[in-house]
């Protein structure tokens, strides 16, 4: 089986990305399932349920999100209604939404996404590893297949939870940081891993915003509007090959193409 995880889909570039490029990366690959994250989806900040709604149609099974998952008010409405868009499962007790999802492929095999947020840098929420670990073994009782977006600004947090859940899980991939990694690697106990699946958004910017509203803001040290850069736009994804029998991965490939 294969699953290709799409890195964070910045605004409307992102999504165009989306558009001209899963469709030729699924029949070239034979991708089983398709995961996203989708928390700068609107505009760089947040997710509106419209959105939501066209990454679903364009081939997404789910959407994972991370800190801004709650920058469009109407999402705290909308994620209660739709279990396949994640918010990442350590926040606190009550909060909207759910931090996983159990998806089928076309063949009726059953692929587990878990979300998690790092700490690290971030907004704190609960222990994500003490998190992991219960979640995951509710998962299990699912499915052996397990998919981690591990939504965190620390490489060190990232590669800590990669190992701390090698062999219980099918593969631990990080995103937020906008920027891929070349890290790629299947660790000793058959957990794929990679530090940060990249941006799929626009190639001219920095980090996905206007250039030239990231460099006034770091001359300036003044707060700033940022909007999501314009122009050619790039695809990064990673290709996760595994048994689904075992929730062993077998094969890991990172994507970057460019329009």
């Amino acid at each position: 089986m294969k699953v290709l995880f799409i890195g964070d889909i910045m605004g409307e570039p992102g999504r165009r990305a989306i558009a001209r490029q899963l469709p030729k990366a699924v029949a070239q690959h034979g991708v089983d399932l398709v995961i996203g994250n989708g928390e700068n989806a609107a505009a760089g900040f947040g997710i509106t349920n419209e959105l939501a709604r066209e990454l679903f149609g364009l081939g997404l099974s789910v959407i994972t999100t991370g800190n801004h998952a709650w920058d469009k008010k109407e999402t705290v409405e909308f994620i209660k209604q739709e279990p396949r868009l994640l918010r990442p499962a350590n926040y606190p007790a009550g909060t909207p939404g759910q931090g996983s999802f159990v998806a089928k492929t076309p063949n009726g095999e059953k692929v587990a996404v878990l979300q998690l947020m790092g700490r690290v840098f971030m907004p704190t929420l609960d222990c994500p590893f003490q998190t992991a670990r219960r979640e995951v073994a509710k998962l299990k009782e699912k499915t052996s297949a397990i998919i981690v977006d591990m939504h965190a600004e620390a490489s060190s947090e990232k590669m800590a939870m990669g190992y701390f859940l090698d062999g219980d899980v099918t593969a631990v991939v990080g995103t937020h940081t906008h920027v891929q990694t070349a890290d790629e690697q299947i660790l000793p106990n058959g957990t794929a891993y990679l530090t940060d699946i990249g941006m799929t958004g626009p190639m001219q910017g920095v980090i996905g915003i206007k250039k030239e509203l990231a460099i006034e803001k770091f001359l300036t040290g003044m707060p700033r509007r940022f909007e999501v850069a314009q122009g050619p736009a790039l695809f990064c994804a990673v290709l996760i090959e595994l048994d689904h029998r075992l929730g062993k991965a077998l094969s890991i490939q990172r994507l970057r193409i460019p329009e």
